[in-house]
């Protein structure tokens, strides 16, 4: 028989009710004689060990954490060294990991308090992508408390600091990933993209941050908060260096349930080829700009940067997608019933093909027990609101905004058709000022009223680039880039010939 305990009779009457089952005296023997004989099979599970990513790169060694006076700007969480190959398309780089991807025998804290010393077994995929083409893992990088959060400020290990004003926030939640990039700690950062924490800081920062289409980069050995959203991609000071990072770590793999049928195009050289702004129809979302949470300076900054563009070349129109309005709570609907359910499955959730990193499951299942009460306030709302919904309104919503995000797609393909590309402010206002011990309900109103123009292509998919566009009293202000799913070569382009022209 397997070494797994059998409920009591009193369980099985408690773990019935959870489905709304109710037992009669008669069922609850039944199933008390027949359920040891099935954990019986689970005993060869127990006996059983399956494969699991090989470390490639095993050579690594832990630095320690940065004194404040070797990183003012709070962006590393800790220091360490694992070569990759010693040629590639990363040679001579130095890369930094957002701290939820997983390194193997390095400590990942994913900017919380909430699971303690975890050390993964496994690289990420795209970690040993990047050591295959050269690069150099040199850091961990620090991030907002468990990636639900804009702003850049609840990081368990303190906000993450604005390179150009250390008064305001780097923005998140791949904070320290711009905040180190832009210092010089780093050449290529890899952050996490859910409604914007790629672009956020690298617009709030002043860097360039690619969110590729979804799926095109796997996201095996990186704790997420919801596979149908979930992204991974670069952020570095040049769009050229962005490119490169991105042609290390696209494709297909087997492990990620979140891919299907994976495009990859040439990035680097797609860029490097350096094609001229006359290449390129850019359609001006009229809804990305005078929204309520929208600066005028920020609006002013984009615009006037357009303008440039078009005078270098670029053919620049205005468009309308009405339903660019809607992006928020489509996004909303979907995102806080699936960050709940992947709580409810420990870290990672079912029901996909690929690999499941069950030390990964087992110390989040531990520590979401004990440690709850740990959350910060946004994943405490998130965890109720969705728990809610799914009770009360049986996901009706989740599905429904499901449905949406489609037609959304729809909408902006539809536009993307007759130009090459979308363009908007990436964020409606430069970097949040620093408060000292904000209240919980400043930190969840700042941790997502940045979120306006990128959070619909996360639900949507399309490849979105943030470029620097120039500055509004004094802070970075972004440029974002839209295009077509699995056309990022073009969106990159589009961003080189900006940056080579424009910025």
């Amino acid at each position: 028989m397997s070494d797994i305990r059998p409920p009591t009779a009193e369980e099985i009457e408690q773990y019935a009710a959870e489905q709304f089952i109710s037992l009669s005296e008669e069922e609850v023997e039944e199933l008390s004689a027949v359920i040891p004989q099935l954990l019986g099979a689970y005993e060869r599970l127990d006996e059983l060990s399956p494969s699991k990513p090989a470390v490639k790169y095993p050579d690594r060694e832990e630095g320690d954490e940065p004194t404040p006076e070797e990183d003012p700007l709070n962006a590393t969480i800790r220091a360490c060294t694992v070569e990759g190959a010693d040629t590639g398309l990363l040679a001579e780089y130095d890369v930094g990991l957002k701290d939820n991807v997983s390194l193997a025998d390095v400590e990942m804290t994913f900017g919380s308090d909430v699971v303690p010393q975890y050390v993964p077994s496994i690289d990420a995929t795209i970690v040993t992508r990047l050591l295959d083409a050269g690069g150099t893992i040199t850091s961990k990088l620090n991030m907002e408390n468990l990636a639900f959060s804009g702003s850049g400020e609840m990081s368990a290990y303190g906000p993450v600091l604005n390179p150009h004003d250390e008064g305001h926030l780097a923005g998140g939640s791949s904070s320290g990933s711009a905040a180190a990039v832009v210092a010089g700690d780093v050449d290529i950062a890899i952050g996490g993209d859910q409604a914007g924490s790629i672009r956020i800081p690298a617009s709030w920062c002043g860097c360039v941050g690619h969110k590729p289409t979804y799926g095109l980069v796997p996201y095996t050995g990186i704790l997420g908060l919801g596979r149908s959203f979930d992204h991974t991609g670069p952020l570095a000071r040049t769009v050229s260096d962005c490119a490169r990072a991105l042609e290390a770590i696209a494709g297909k793999d087997p492990l990620d349930p979140r891919q299907g049928a994976v495009r990859t195009q040439p990035y680097a050289d797609a860029v490097d080829e350096g094609p001229t702004p006359d290449e390129f129809t850019i359609g001006v979302v009229d809804q990305g700009f005078g929204r309520e949470e929208s600066e005028p300076g920020v609006d002013e900054t984009v615009r006037a940067a357009l303008d440039d563009f078009a005078d270098a070349g670029a053919t620049v129109t205005e468009v309308a997608i009405p339903m660019h309005l809607d992006g928020v709570p489509i996004w909303n609907g979907i995102a806080n019933e699936e960050t709940t359910a992947t709580i409810d499955g420990e870290g990672i959730g079912h029901f996909g093909n690929g690999y499941y990193d069950t030390e990964l499951m087992a110390a989040f299942a531990e520590a979401r027990r004990e440690n709850a009460d740990r959350y910060p306030p946004t994943v405490k709302l998130v965890a109720t609101i969705g728990e809610f919904l799914a009770e009360e309104h049986h996901s009706h919503y989740y599905g429904k905004a499901q449905n949406l995000s489609r037609d959304l797609a729809k909408a902006y393909d539809e536009v993307l058709a007759d130009v090459d590309l979308l363009a908007m402010p990436t964020t409606p206002q430069t970097a949040h000022e620093r408060i000292d011990e904000p209240t919980n309900l400043q930190i969840i109103e700042r941790a997502v009223n940045q979120i306006q123009n990128t959070c619909p292509f996360d639900v949507t998919g399309h490849p979105a680039v943030s470029v620097p566009a120039g500055s509004s009293d004094g802070l970075p202000v972004g440029l974002m880039f839209v295009g077509e799913h699995f056309d990022d070569a073009t969106v990159l382009q589009a961003a080189h010939a900006f940056e080579q022209h424009v910025a």
